[in-house]
């Protein structure tokens, strides 16, 4: 198995695209040991298909995952803060400690002020972890931008859980966000997020020029989520 710190100094510059991120949310079906089983599932896939695939467990669960799987693991949140008297906030040093390489930041369930996003987006950098902004329209996504994460996630927040994919609903959306954010970064990557359940969904968010895509419901909740991941990888390796 390769060990975390393979992962941690050069992942900025390993990574991938297409790249698929799975979300876990609080989902029991991604809770504890379950958490592992789906990382599994997914690490499972990205061998069979070469897929770039990237999962965020719930913080509790982040070290179990890392030491299970192969592929890179993401915290959900970290809070703009140093080590000190902070209870029950998420300290980047810590995700990192524990085997996270990246984090996502300002999740629609989980939004910051554009400050501290700009805060967590330079402390992630300063501890060589990748910064996946999540983002609800275009002004906010080109604001983003000029902080310099790594990676741009579209996400409007009505059609998160919706089932209706955003590269398919509001591809417009997704096009002006592309052409706000290139204009002052032509560095970070762009995913589409919301609603992306079916291998099409991908394939769309593919065409409209994205790099990947950020999905949650769709696997997590799916009977058979290894199904679901092999359709979405299969769709970004066409």
């Amino acid at each position: 198995m390769l060990t975390i710190a393979r992962w941690i100094i050069p992942l900025k510059s390993q990574l991938q695209t297409p790249i698929i991120i799975v979300n876990f949310k609080t989902y029991l079906e991604a809770t504890g040991r379950r958490a592992v089983e789906l990382a599994k599932q997914a690490e499972k896939v990205s061998k069979e298909t070469g897929a770039y695939i990237v999962v965020a467990p719930q913080c509790a669960d982040i070290c179990k995952v890392a030491e299970a799987v192969e592929i890179p693991v993401f915290a959900q949140h970290i809070d703009p803060i140093n080590p000190g008297s902070h209870t029950g906030q998420v300290l980047a040093d810590a995700v990192k400690e524990a085997g996270a390489v990246g984090t996502l930041i300002n999740h629609s369930e989980r939004q910051m002020k554009l400050a501290d996003i700009d805060a967590v987006i330079k402390m992630a950098a300063e501890k060589d972890l990748v910064s996946c902004v999540c983002t609800s329209n275009p002004p906010i996504s080109a604001a983003v931008a000029y902080l310099h994460p790594d990676i741009i996630s579209i996400e409007p927040p009505e059609l998160i859980g919706s089932g209706v994919a955003v590269s398919k609903a509001k591809p417009e959306e997704v096009s002006k966000t592309i052409r706000l954010v290139r204009k002052v970064n032509s560095e970070a990557l762009l995913l589409c997020g919301a609603g992306i359940s079916h291998g099409e969904d991908v394939a769309v968010a593919l065409k409209l020029k994205t790099q990947g895509v950020l999905v949650a419901s769709a696997i997590v909740k799916a009977k058979d989520p290894y199904n679901i991941l092999r359709e979405f990888a299969d769709a970004i390796k066409q």
